[in-house]
């Protein structure tokens, strides 16, 4: 849709109910177009997502980008396989991590990495994504969760809020089926509900709903924002 029109994008996410959105890229339109976009419609865009090559040899221009368009947190959304061939590397990415945090604090930015599975998988005998939250600094480096590929891997959100209090600033709210399949938020078995009842202790503030292969992108995210407005969330 975006590759489309992203000014009819975004008046149908508002149209829809959303408050946020996160980028992933601007589809050829400029930083100013965008912004004047997300003003006309009532969006925000708190978070957008760099590849690592950015956050090492582009910060500056993205920092001005973010500046244009009101961003708070700059987030990592995957890694190459190279960065995670062993616990030396895993490591020596945490430390690369603390660096891109205090580079973007010190522009009035947050860092933050989103996970996918793979970063639930243990290497050389330790979990990478345990590793980050261990060996990262609270003030540096925040946490994007991704709910789907968290329960996918095998973690339990509940179990890191509780182990890392305060690291995950913001999550993608994404449901799964008992055999793993993408689905709507409401269409799978995740307990959001639940979830969300502990976003006090994890430190929740921005949620982004996702789907990577929606047939109907626009009814996508208009079934789950449904459900989420239903929800009944435990205190």
């Amino acid at each position: 849709m975006m590759s489309e029109s992203v000014d009819r994008t975004l008046e149908t996410v508002a149209e829809i109910g959303y408050e946020e959105v996160e980028f992933a890229g601007l589809f050829d339109r400029t930083p100013e177009q965008v912004a004047e976009t997300l003003k006309r419609v009532g969006l925000s865009a708190p978070a957008t997502h760099h590849g690592i090559d950015v956050f090492r040899d582009g910060f500056e221009e993205a920092a001005d980008v973010a500046t244009t368009l009101g961003h708070e947190y700059l987030v990592l959304p995957s890694l190459p396989r190279a960065e995670l061939a062993s616990a030396d590397a895993v490591r020596r990415v945490a430390d690369e991590m603390n660096a891109f945090g205090g580079r973007c604090n010190d522009v009035g930015l947050r860092f933050g990495f989103h996970n996918h599975a793979v970063e639930l998988q243990m290497i050389d005998g330790a979990v990478p994504l345990r590793v980050f939250l261990e060996h990262t600094e609270p003030d540096l480096v925040t946490f994007e969760v991704d709910l789907f590929w968290m329960i996918h891997g095998g973690g339990d959100p509940l179990e890191y809020f509780e182990a890392f209090p305060g690291r995950f600033a913001l999550c993608h709210v994404k449901d799964r089926t008992p055999e793993g399949d993408m689905v709507d938020v409401g269409d799978g078995v995740i307990d959001f509900a639940k979830i969300f009842g502990a976003a006090e202790r994890a430190g929740l503030r921005h949620y982004f709903v996702e789907h990577d292969t929606p047939d109907d992108a626009a009814q996508s995210i208009a079934d789950s924002f449904g459900h989420l407005a239903a929800l009944d969330i435990p205190s």
